[in-house]
This record gives C-alpha cells, structure tokens and sequence, in this order.
C-alpha cells in the first residue's frame, strides 16, 4: 500500500477542494490513469427510492448516454450489499451485467472494474473503469481500487449534502421573500386576488400546464404581475419544494449575461476571481423565472436555446459539459412574435418558449378585481406605514374603476399607499392620489399661453400626458427613480415613465431648463 501513497494524497486533495464531484472527476480521472490504464470513468450514486444508480460523474462516458436501469428488489438488496462487501468485479462487461444486474449502463462493452461506494457503513454508489480491450485490468490493479474507495465515498457524500444544502437554502429563500410579500414589503403581492374572476381563465391554464415539464411564456404590461403567476405555477408544480428563483434579464449588462445565467470559470476574464455558479444551476431542481426575456443577447438566445433542449451548457471559460433540471417559466411586455418575423429575436427559441403562452390581462379589463385588490392594498398599505387601516369609500371605488391604469396592478399599490400617506390613517385620498387634486404646488411651465378657442376644445390626450408628465419631471427637478421622483409621484415604475418620455417624444433636460430659466 506504501506506494498508493502520491496517488492518494493526490485523490484526497482534489475530493477535499471540490463542493461537487463532477467538478473534481477530471483530475481524479487523470491521478488514477497514471496506475490503471482506462478509457472512461464512472462514478454512480445510489437512487435507493428508485432502486438504481444514477451518474453523479464520467470522463469519456458521453453525457447524454443511457444510466443503469431500475432492478428488482432482490436485485437492488444484492448490489447494496456488495457494495457493503467492499469486493472488486472485473471481467467483461456482459459477464459483469449478469453477476451485478443494474450496475453498468447499457451500451456498456469491453473491460469493467468496479467497486462499491459505502458511507458511515451505508452503500453510497459505485467507481467503475471501462477499458478496450478486454484483459486490459489485471489482479494488480484491484488494491487500488480498494484503495480509492474511501476518498472517492467521502467526495461523492460531500457532494450529495452540498446539494442537499443548496436546494434548503434556495428553498428557504424562496420562502423568504414570499412571506416578506405576504407582510407587503415588496411592491407587488404574492396574493392571487380576481383567481375566480378576471383571472379565471389565467388560473385555468395555470392549472392545466403547472404539471408538465413545458416551458411557460407568460404575456402581460409591465407590472401586471407576471411574477404572481409564475410562482403559481412552481406552487403548481412537482417541484414546489425545490428552489425558485427570478432573473431580470433586462437589468443584466450585455457583457454579463452569460456569466450571471451559466456561471463562470476562474480567469475566464479580468475581474474573475472565483468560480461563480449561474442562475441555472442555483435553480437546479426548482423553477427559474426569466422575467423581460426580449431583453436577452443574440449570444445568450443562443445558449439559452441549448439549454431548453437538452439541459446541457458550459460555464463561461469551462469546457466542462454540465446538466441541470431545471422548470422555466419566461415574461414579456414585448410583442416577441414580431421581433422574431424582422430578426431581433431567434425564431427557434421563439417557437421553444411559446409552448404554453398565458396571456395577464391588464388591470383595466378586469374592473370586477379593482375593489378586492384596493381593499387588499389598503390594509397592507396601514401595516407597512403603521396607520390605522381605512378601506376605500363606494366614491373612491368608482375613481378607481373609471381610472385607465396604465401602470396595471403596480400603479394601483402604489397610488392607494399614496392615498393611505395623504389620509394620515384617517382616510383614503384616493382623489389626491389619482391626481385630480395636486399634491404640492408645481412651478410654473415656461409654455404658450392658450387662446380663448384652445381653452373651449378638449385637449388631445397625448398632450394632455404630456404637460402632466412635464409638470412632475419639473416638480422634482428632472428626477426620475426613487421616493422623491417623478415616477413615484406619478405611482407609475421608472421603466413605464421613461417608455412614455420616449413615445411622446419628453427631454427630461429640457424640461429642466425651462424650469430653470
């Protein structure tokens, strides 16, 4: 054993530096070709609920091959305790497969070695080596692989919690933010109100789809509770304990989407310190919810495509293959049909996420859900502020329902906690909060003055948002984001505010000159 003794420091060193034994395999794999000659590698870890093996790590074993199928129960109780026995098999693979059924995966040929796996005196899994021709093992490679057994079992245990401990906590992060939603400390709720009325049909597919392993595109204005749904449908689904996870793609710099998505090598470029894990295999096992998917990079479209089919992809500067399992729900505002018929979107990752689309209705067409919905936002909005909780007034619900909401179900949260602040826990204003009575006084616009012909006419609604909007970007001088800006005076989202700017055509710094001047 004496001269095992470089090679199972050097196998210990590589076991102990890993979290996950697929990490670690390649340079296992190449510390014990240097004493065995193989050309693939194995290592299986035990499926006791599905009584067979699965490959936890392979080197030349191609990725997507078949595993070890499922055996009987005598057959599964005669490899746990060969495994126990600490015995080598060698021999051919056929002769393998009928002294040890279900250990080796189909299509295994040539020369096998194999030893069992065991943990805390309980089967683990297994270390197999696969050679052409057959007779390439021999009697005196089998204390090695006696040898291995203990590094190997403690790398593919280490692996198996670091998982187990990954799922916990993304799962307890999941269920984190859901209660901070349910105490109304994030900007939209978690809280399904209208699932028997204007979402009806949203629910119905929610239900229909949440089973199934087909990605789900779900379609709706921004703020109209994309999220909501999607995390339905986790909830729905047969992973609800695993972890589910949001990406905003649009608020991923171009240079880093690929990184933040499938994770990076160390050194893969300047500022890589680590090895970073991606979105993807944080979510392995759960849902990851791509919200804004228009927003992505050709190049990631590209890779994201690949991951869809077969759930296979690299991490940046890795040319290690990896797979996850991974449920994936995407959103839009956008039109992505026609950005794919004029090429700003690929049509084949077009056709793979439209699979299932659900279309969200915005707000204004369902007014049945206005009264429920303010009523929910009101009560939450006095808890967070510390108010007495006031519900909206028959008068204030018709305000409400008469209201276009263009900022769908977020503008309605923001304006009613708007109202619950101007009421100071006496009441809601709601009429203050909707703009029909001004909040503050603004400075006067340097604008023309209207003819007395104007004044008789109705002003055209394009120009009427947009001397509104001017007259906020001027209240809060040119501010957009944040508790004192525009967008939160307006009680619509920064991203909705900048989209009208643009569609009518507003210079925030203009509006500021002349405000200044």
């Amino acid at each position: 054993m004496e001269h095992f003794i470089p090679v199972l420091l050097e196998i210990w060193r590589q076991c102990a530096t890993r979290h996950r034994i697929d990490e670690a395999v390649a340079e296992i794999a190449e510390v014990i070709h240097r004493r065995i000659p193989f050309d693939r590698l194995l290592i299986l870890q035990l499926d006791a609920d599905r009584a067979c093996f699965h490959a936890a790590a392979r080197v030349g074993w191609p990725l997507l091959a078949p595993e070890p199928p499922p055996v009987s129960g005598a057959g599964i109780d005669s490899l746990l305790r060969w495994c126990l026995t600490g015995q080598t098999i060698r021999g051919a693979a056929l002769d393998v497969s009928a002294e040890a059924p279900g250990l080796l995966p189909p299509n295994w040929t040539g020369e096998t070695l194999a030893i069992g796996l065991v943990s805390d005196g309980e089967p683990l899994g297994a270390l197999i080596l696969g050679a052409q021709p057959v007779g390439t093992f021999t009697l005196d490679h089998e204390p090695l692989m006696r040898a291995l057994r203990e590094p190997i079992a403690v790398s593919l245990r280490n692996d198996q919690q670091w998982r187990e401990l990954t799922s916990l906590r993304e799962a307890a992060e999941a269920d984190r933010r859901s209660l901070l939603t349910r105490l109304g400390r994030q900007d939209i709720t978690d809280t399904l109100i209208g699932a028997g009325s204007g979402l009806k049909e949203v629910m119905r597919g929610v239900e229909l789809v949440a089973r199934s392993k087909a990605p789900v595109l779900i379609l709706g204005e921004t703020g109209s509770g994309k999220e909501v749904v999607a995390r339905a449908v986790h909830a729905g689904s047969d992973r609800p304990k695993g972890p589910f996870l949001r990406v905003n793609c649009g608020a991923i710099p171009a240079e880093l989407v690929d990184s933040e998505l499938f994770g990076h090598e160390r050194g893969s470029f300047t500022g890589a310190t680590g090895r970073r894990l991606g979105w993807f295999e944080r979510a392995d096992g759960g849902t990851l919810f791509l919200d804004e998917i228009g927003e992505l990079t050709p190049a990631a479209q590209v890779r994201l495509l690949r991951i869809l089919q077969d759930g296979t992809f690299e991490r940046v500067g890795g040319q290690q293959e990896l797979h996850v399992d991974v449920r994936v729900i995407a959103a839009t505002h956008r039109d992505l049909q026609a950005m794919a018929g004029d090429g700003r979107f690929r049509e084949d990752l077009w056709y793979r996420i439209n699979v299932f689309p659900i279309r969200l209705p915005a707000l204004r067409e369902r007014p049945r859900d206005i009264p429920a919905m303010a009523s929910h936002f009101a009560l939450r909005a006095a808890e967070r502020l510390g108010l007495t909780p006031r519900l909206p007034t028959p008068e204030d619900l018709d305000r409400l329902i008469d209201y276009p909401w263009p900022g769908t179900v977020r503008e309605l949260a923001a304006v009613i906690e708007r109202a619950a602040i101007l009421g100071g826990g006496h009441r809601l204003e709601i009429a203050r909060a909707l703009g029909a009575s001004p909040v503050t006084p603004a400075p006067a616009l340097d604008l023309p003055p209207a003819s007395a012909s104007a004044s008789a006419t109705i002003e055209p609604l394009d120009a009427m948002n947009r001397r509104h909007i001017e007259k906020a970007i001027a209240h809060t001088l040119g501010r957009i984001e944040g508790p004192f800006g525009a967008a939160r005076l307006l009680g619509i989202h920064p991203d909705t505010l900048r989209g009208r700017m643009r569609k009518l055509g507003i210079d925030r710094k203009g509006v500021r000159c002349r405000t200044d001047g």
